[in-house]
C-alpha cells in the first residue's frame, strides 16, 4: 500500500471551520482515486496533507509504510510527487530544466544532474508531447503548456504515486483527454494516483475508486459506481446531472440538462 490515511482532520487556525473532517482513504499501487467536491471544499488541503506540505491537526498519514510525520521532504520527493493546481514561473529557466528539477531527490546535495537525469526528462517531455517545447523559456509558454511541463516534471521524479490538483483546469479539450489518457496509463504502468476534479465525467472515464469532499469537510470513499450517483452529484453541485449509458460511446456519460431546461433552477 502506497498511502493509508486514516482520521485525518484539519483546520487552518485554532476556532475556524473544520476543512478536513475525519478523512480516511488508501492508495494502491496501480489504482486511480478521484476525489470530487465543490469549491472550497478542502480537495487541495488534503492533497498538501498527504504531500507533507500542512501537518493534519488530528489522525495519520502512512506513506510506503511509514509515518508522513517522520519523514524528510526529500524522503516524501522519492515515493510521491504533487502536481499543483497552479504554478507561477519565478525564473527563465528553459523547459527542459524546469522539467530536470523533478530528478531533485535523486541527486546528491553537492551533485549537478547527469546525462542520465536529462534523458529522464526528455522522456517525460516527450510522453507529453510537448517536447519541442525544451529550449524555450518556461515562463515564455502558456499556462497550458506550463501545466503539461509541471506534469513531466511530476513523471521525471519517477515516484510510486502522484498527486494531482486539477490537472486539467486550464487545458482545451483535446488536452484534457490526453491527460487522462496519460494518467489511465500511469496507472496501468503500477503508478498510484490520485486527481481532484469538478468534472465527473472524468472521473468515469477514469473509473477506479472516487471519493466526494462535501462541505462539512466529511469524504466519501469507494468504487466509482457506488460514489457517483445522481443524487450524490446533485448534493454536490446543486444542479441537476444525469448519468446515462451512451450506447455509441459504451460507457456511462455525466450530462447536464439543457440550458432551456429551468427545473433545476427552480429547485
Amino acid at each position: 500500500m502506497i498511502y493509508d490515511v486514516k482520521n485525518v482532520a484539519y483546520s487552518y487556525a485554532t476556532g475556524t471551520r473544520t476543512v478536513l473532517n475525519d478523512v480516511s482513504l488508501c492508495l494502491e499501487q496501480g489504482e486511480i482515486l478521484s476525489i470530487l467536491g465543490p469549491n472550497g471544499a478542502g480537495k487541495s488541503t488534503l492533497l498538501n496533507c498527504m504531500a507533507g506540505l500542512l501537518k493534519p491537526n488530528h489522525g495519520s498519514i502512512q506513506l510506503d509504510n511509514a509515518a508522513l510525520s517522520a519523514l524528510s521532504h526529500r524522503e516524501i520527493a522519492k515515493v510521491v510527487s504533487y502536481v499543483p493546481q497552479n504554478h507561477t514561473p519565478t525564473f527563465a529557466y528553459t523547459t527542459l530544466y524546469f522539467v530536470m528539477m523533478g530528478r531533485a531527490p535523486h541527486v546528491g546535495a553537492f551533485q549537478k544532474p547527469s546525462p542520465a537525469d536529462e534523458a529522464v526528462a526528455m522522456e517525460a517531455l516527450k510522453a507529453l508531447k510537448i517536447d519541442h517545447l525544451a529550449n524555450r523559456p518556461y515562463t515564455e509558454i502558456s499556462g497550458g503548456e506550463r501545466q503539461q511541463a509541471t506534469i513531466a516534471r511530476a513523471i521525471a521524479q519517477q515516484p510510486q504515486a502522484i498527486l494531482f490538483d486539477e490537472p486539467t483546469a486550464h487545458l482545451d479539450y483535446g488536452n484534457q483527454h490526453r491527460i487522462l489518457r496519460m494518467i489511465r496509463s500511469l496507472a496501468d504502468h503500477g503508478y498510484g494516483v490520485i486527481i481532484t476534479t469538478h468534472n465527473p465525467d472524468h472521473t468515469l472515464l477514469l473509473g477506479g475508486k472516487a471519493a466526494i469532499l462535501d462541505r462539512d469537510g466529511s469524504l466519501s470513499y469507494g468504487k466509482c459506481e457506488e460514489i457517483i450517483t445522481e443524487e450524490r452529484l446533485k448534493e454536490v453541485y446543486q444542479t441537476d446531472l444525469r448519468l446515462l449509458y451512451v450506447e455509441e460511446l459504451g460507457r456511462v456519460c455525466c450530462l447536464a440538462l439543457s440550458l432551456g431546461d429551468t427545473k433545476d433552477a427552480e429547485g
